[in-house]
Parts: C-alpha cells; structure tokens; sequence
C-alpha cells in the first residue's frame, strides 16, 4: 500500500495525491459512499461503479458482526467477493454506532458491553477481537477501536476517553501484528484523533498518533453536532500535526460546503451518509444549490431532473417524474435520487481535484460554497 502526494494547492493548504490498495488506486481527495451493511442504502453495486465512479466504499465493523456475521463472511472469502465489490473498502471499527447506544452499552479499560439494536443480545468489543473481526471483513483500509466522546461533554470525561483510545490504540497495533491478513493483501491500520472540542487534547491526540508512523489517520469525534466553525478549527489545528506524507481522514463529514472547506484545510479522504439520507428525504445537491423534490412548485415541471448533473437518472427523468414518485412513495424515488446525489459528491471532489492541480482550488471552493447553500 502507497500514498503519493502528487499537488498542493497555492492559496490553500488542499492536496491531490494517489492512494495505492490491493484492490486498486484512489484518486484523493476523494468522498466515500456509505455501504454500512454491505450495500449502499438504494444504489446497485452497478451504479456505484458505472455511474457514480466511487472509487472506494465504507463499510461498518458494528453492523456486519451482527450480520452476516465473520463466519458467513470468512466463507464468502470476505466482504469483496460477499457483495461483489472489487474496488477498495474501508471499515469503520464500530466504535461510533457502540457510542450512538448510549444508553445500551458500558465502557471500561478493556473494551465495550452492549446490547445489540437487532434482538437486544450481548455482545463485547476489545481493541483486539475488532481488529480480528476486521480481519474477518477484509477491508483495505481498517479503523482502530476508539471511544467517541459526546458533544458537549466535560473536559474531565475527554480527557479520559482520549487516554482510553490511546490505550486502545496500542492494543489494535499489537493485535495487528500478531495476527496475518486472511485474504492475502495487506490491511493498512488508521488510527482516530480524539480529544472533543478541546485543542489542547486534540493536539495531544494528534501528537500521539503522529507519532505512531501509520499508513493514514483519522480525524474523529467531529460532526456530531458542534457548530461548523468549530469544526473546521479542530480540522484545520489536527492537520497541521499530522504528518504531510500520510492521507488524512475525516469522519462523517459533511455538507458539500463541509467538505470544501475542509478539503482547503488539508483533508484528503471523507465519508458522510447524508447524500443518501438527505436523498431518501428528497433533497437533491446540484451546482447551483439544493433541491426538495418533494416541493409542489415540481409538480408540472418537465425539465431534465439535473441539467447540470453527469449521472444517468439527471437527464433520463424529469423533475416532474421524480417528485411524483415521492408524493406516491414509490421505491424508485429513493434509488434515482441516491445515485444522482452520490454522483455528484464524486464530481464535487473529482472537480476539487482538477483545481488543485491547477492551483486554483481556493478562489474556486469559495465561490463554490456561496453557489452550494442555495436552495432552489
């Protein structure tokens, strides 16, 4: 596995560069569907290749433990040829959907008890049997085992979460090492920068990983409900310790704005489920601003869905169709609105790129973001 920075952009501090995988090169920066149980919600894997060009897709620790289960994914020869899929993967460890069960999970030194959202059942996670079940899946890319504090919390309890997953760290490297692939490729470890809304535990945090000499690392703990400039502050204060030669992840984010802004500030790799979330609700992203599908001014409106739009289902349906197939609840309105807002996601980066290599990127992303808030 390789990471080649390949531009930088002049009046940013955006990069472009090539993420090397057994199962192929990323193009960063790059977004990254959400394919939590092994399918993205709505869209064909045909689709993801064909038309939305995802070049590498996420899938979670959490939900594909409780089902399939390792042992149906270890006979499948793991989640590529499970689901069909022989581009890159990249798994979450779980350790946000075990935080999203507050109220049905117990954290202590050695890992994490909770009670299963399917059938209420027990279930225990450990830096090392999370890296054994990511052994298991056979992503690419693995995360390491964090503990994802709440926002607001108090410093108190950020401080000890952030020891905790350092802890936790340590554990997932040496479980790592005593343990092979079980595919035959190798699975590079991300380490998460913890710390809340607290910059001198961000950048401790951001030290310590640093200083791990990963393949990568991510940015956690972000987008969970802070205000955007506070987002964009821990960003940008992480970045500037990460080491330069690494790909930087951030976790969950964003908005198209999001992810501009962040792309300025040095990220390289994003995930967020909100283009397909936000799409399942009717909302579509364009160049020109947001579009709610499910509004009545579409109801006689025969245009193209996206005259702007690459994707298939922009020109092959009108806005008319689409919005009446939200008003009838027909399963179809979920799948062309998925695929149309993943597409664009992918050009979004596809064209932050293009203008990073220009060294164009900052003037561009700023009237971008302007033109992005709209709502149409």
């Amino acid at each position: 596995m390789k990471y080649t920075l390949e531009a930088k952009d002049a009046g940013s501090k955006a990069r472009a560069g090539v993420l090397e995988t057994a199962h192929g090169k990323i193009q960063t920066p790059i977004f990254m569907p959400v394919g939590t149980v092994g399918s993205v919600k709505a869209v064909t894997q045909q689709d993801l290749n064909e038309d939305v060009n995802a070049q590498i897709i996420l899938g979670n620790t959490y939900h594909l433990y409780l089902r399939p289960g390792t042992n149906i994914l270890e006979q499948a020869g793991g989640l590529h040829k499970f689901m069909n899929w022989d581009c890159p993967i990249l798994t979450d460890s779980g350790g946000y959907q075990v935080y999203s069960l507050s109220k049905n999970r117990k954290i202590n030194p050695e890992g994490v008890v909770f009670k299963s959202h399917i059938d209420g059942s027990r279930h225990t996670f450990t830096p090392e049997n999370v890296m054994d079940i990511q052994r298991s899946i056979g992503a690419d890319i693995i995360m390491a085992f964090d503990e994802c504090p709440p926002y607001p919390c108090e410093k108190t309890y950020a401080r000890e979460s952030l020891h905790i997953t350092n802890q936790w760290l340590d554990r997932c490297f040496n479980r790592l090492a005593e343990t092979e692939p079980l595919y035959g490729y190798q699975q590079a470890l991300f380490p998460i920068v913890q710390g809340s809304m607290f910059p001198d535990l961000r950048k401790e945090s951001a030290e310590y990983i640093a200083n791990k000499g990963a393949f990568g690392n991510a940015i956690g703990g972000l987008s969970v409900g802070e205000p955007h400039e506070m987002m964009y502050e821990m960003t940008d204060l992480v970045c500037s310790i990460l080491p330069a030669d690494k790909p930087r992840y951030l976790m969950g984010v964003g908005t198209p704005a999001n992810i501009l802004e962040c792309i300025a500030l040095g990220v390289d790799m994003f995930d967020c489920v909100m283009p397909t979330r936000n799409a399942r609700n009717g909302m579509l992203f364009t160049w020109n601003g947001t579009l709610n599908m499910k509004n009545l001014k579409w109801e006689n409106d025969f245009s193209p869905l996206d005259e702007s739009g690459d994707s298939y289902v922009d020109s092959y349906y009108t806005k008319a169709y689409v919005r009446h197939l939200f008003a009838a609840n027909e399963i179809l309105a979920l799948q062309i609105a998925s695929v149309h807002n993943l597409n664009f996601y992918l050009r979004l980066v596809e064209k932050a790129r293009e203008k990073i290599i220009e060294g164009t990127f900052a003037t561009w992303k700023d009237e971008m973001v302007k033109r992005l808030s709209v709502r149409l």
